[in-house]
């Protein structure tokens, strides 16, 4: 690994942007009660030109288990249906589906007005801690060696500009460690699986619904570039319109994500436009916490983008 990637979080000009992304995820997962089961919330700052999906798989997580008691998140099945702006609110509406001994059930929508952005089935789960299937340590180099994303950034090549710094100017509220560039940033096309590293840049409240919210933002980053990164035909970000369709999100042990946890991606499907994409999110015990799927749309530019458009 390059010495000249290396480094710390933690006391760089790049932390204080960090902190700030987390601190606004803070407060759009802030809900406000407008009624039974409803709620009303911001967003995050604005960093695709519209609101990052990830921020509505976190908000109908923690929606969700504000109505449920006694029952700790699950599962998250979710379809992103409309693109949002970051400058208007969100409103949540949660319905109870199913309340059982060990199981809760709900449907979640976020709306902007008469726009529904996501719609999603969140499931709930009382389980003990055992029995477990162990699987082998994933042999990758430990986080504190492998570059921050935004390493990369000045290494990325003058065609991606603007998009590329906005990842230094307005970071997600994640602390990212990846060993290789992302498509986006100038990385290679590839058949392989690729992982990277991934925690909150700081401790967060003692609330394991936050948590896992925090995990279901964060399983959203990557996906659709693992896509490109496998695709068998010489695309880039220039060339094609790609978007997220859908993400479930399964959470199998209790989530603590201001400790490290790798995350490895690869693309199990590709036909025509369509690609699907599964993770397994593990922590650093090698205990596998959560797994993941999306599927994303990718067409050739000038064509029809999707039903999000």
């Amino acid at each position: 690994m390059a010495a000249d990637l290396s480094g710390p979080l933690a006391g760089s000009p790049l932390e204080t942007s960090v902190l700030e992304s987390l601190d606004m995820l803070e407060r759009a997962l802030s809900l406000q009660p407008t009624g039974h089961h409803r709620f009303r919330a911001g967003n995050e700052r604005d960093r695709f030109g519209r609101l990052f999906g990830g921020q509505l798989l976190a908000q109908a997580v923690y929606a969700a288990a504000r109505t449920v008691e006694s029952h700790p998140p699950h599962s998250v099945h979710a379809y992103f249906v409309q693109t949002g702006a970051s400058d208007t609110p969100v409103d949540i509406a949660v319905d109870v589906v199913r309340d059982g001994r060990s199981m809760a059930t709900r449907q979640v929508t976020i709306a902007q007005g008469e726009r529904t952005l996501l719609t999603a089935m969140a499931s709930f789960h009382t389980n003990p801690d055992e029995p477990e299937l162990a699987r082998p340590h994933s042999e990758v180099p430990a986080p504190e060696d492998v570059p921050l994303l935004q390493h990369w950034v000045p290494r990325a090549g003058a065609e991606f500009g603007a998009h590329a710094q906005n990842w230094i100017d307005v970071p997600p509220a994640l602390e990212m460690r990846i060993a290789e560039p992302t498509g986006f940033l100038g990385g290679d096309q590839t058949p392989d699986p690729r992982s990277h590293w991934m925690r909150l840049p700081r401790p967060i409240a003692d609330d394991p619904a936050l948590h896992t919210a925090m995990l279901a933002y964060a399983s959203d980053y990557l996906l659709l570039d693992m896509a490109l990164r496998n695709h068998p035909h010489r695309v880039d970000y220039s060339s094609i319109a790609a978007v997220s369709l859908d993400h479930s999100l399964w959470v199998h042990r209790p989530v603590r994500f201001d400790d490290w946890h790798l995350y490895t991606q690869e693309t199990v499907a590709l036909a025509g436009h369509r690609a699907l994409i599964r993770g397994t999110i593990r922590d650093l015990g090698g205990h596998t916490v959560a797994s993941t799927s999306q599927e994303v749309l990718i067409r050739p530019t000038g064509a029809r983008t999707s039903p999000m458009s």
